[in-house]
């Protein structure tokens, strides 16, 4: 449930991510999706990127004290209704925030896992792997991998034999995180299926229309989406519907504003709202000219 906070005051949510200067991607993905959900967001940069809409050119982690640093300062001024992680930039980095996210243990976490982008492009070593396993999944609330995703965190990649999504989920929850949403975005599928998995197995699923993409920040645009609908008081399976129906329209009305990818429109309601109260006034009647009546 959110914290009590000044009459009048918008849940507040915090996220741990790095920079994409492109506001496709990453931190600022994460502001702008919690902010048209009715949160105050707050932010904690973990790394510095150079790209554009095409892909990641070079990354820069935070020192992992500076990382630590701005979350305190934070904390210690504002209560938090929830917390959203995305790419952390290196092992340090996830070892800072899972000291300091073990204070919270009341606060929801939700976990994009960030491995790599839309291009390709790894965000994610294998000893940042193993330290996002040890030290974050235990206290995530829900991660939200994709199938490829899901196999690396499950340590299961390698395997000679593809093993079944529910069997690799089960295998997080069991390591501590509460539920487990299966993105459907990578399978050669007409539909998207989303799968989400809690302790007792298949929770929900959602079949929506596959759109034509390809799309940067869909995962980010989800992760945030269900963090501000957590902090916002629903439960979590309505969360994950919510967010799930934000997201899609989201990419619904999509734009390509530079060479690369689509980048999901996270304001598309304020911008339907506006179209329509502009096709109202131009349905409604002129007043007459004050000039001409009589």
């Amino acid at each position: 449930m959110p914290t009590e906070t000044e009459q009048g005051a918008p849940p507040v949510v915090l996220t741990f991510a790095a920079s994409d200067p492109s506001g496709g991607t990453g931190l600022q993905a994460d502001l702008l999706t919690l902010a048209s959900m009715g949160c105050h967001p707050l932010s904690v940069v973990t790394a510095l990127t150079v790209q554009d809409t095409t892909g990641v050119e070079n990354v820069l982690p935070m020192d992992a004290e500076w990382v630590a640093d701005q979350a305190r300062c934070l904390l210690e001024d504002m209560p938090v209704d929830a917390f959203k992680i995305g790419a952390l930039g290196s092992v340090e980095n996830i070892a800072a925030i899972a000291e300091i996210l073990a204070d919270y243990p009341d606060v929801p976490l939700i976990l994009d896992p960030a491995l790599a982008t839309g291009r390709g492009d790894t965000h994610a070593t294998d000893a940042m792997m193993h330290a996002l396993r040890d030290l974050l999944i235990p206290q995530t609330t829900v991660v939200t991998p994709n199938g490829h995703e899901l196999r690396r965190l499950a340590e299961q990649e390698d395997s000679d034999e593809e093993p079944p999504v529910a069997e690799c989920a089960e295998r997080l929850i069991v390591s501590g995180c509460e539920f487990v949403l299966v993105t459907g975005t990578h399978d050669a599928t007409r539909d998207i299926v989303n799968t989400l998995y809690g302790k007792g197995g298949v929770v929900r699923t959602d079949t929506w229309a596959r759109l034509p993409g390809p799309f940067s920040g869909a995962g980010c645009t989800l992760a945030s989406a269900i963090a501000a609908m957590l902090a916002n008081g629903l439960d979590l399976p309505d969360a994950v519907r919510e967010a799930q129906d934000y997201t899609w329209n989201a990419l619904r009305k999509a734009y390509r504003p530079g060479m690369g990818h689509l980048l999901p429109d996270r304001l598309f309601w304020a911008r339907e709202e506006s179209e329509a109260r502009g096709e109202d006034e131009a349905e409604a009647p002129r007043p007459a000219d004050a000039r001409g009546s009589h």
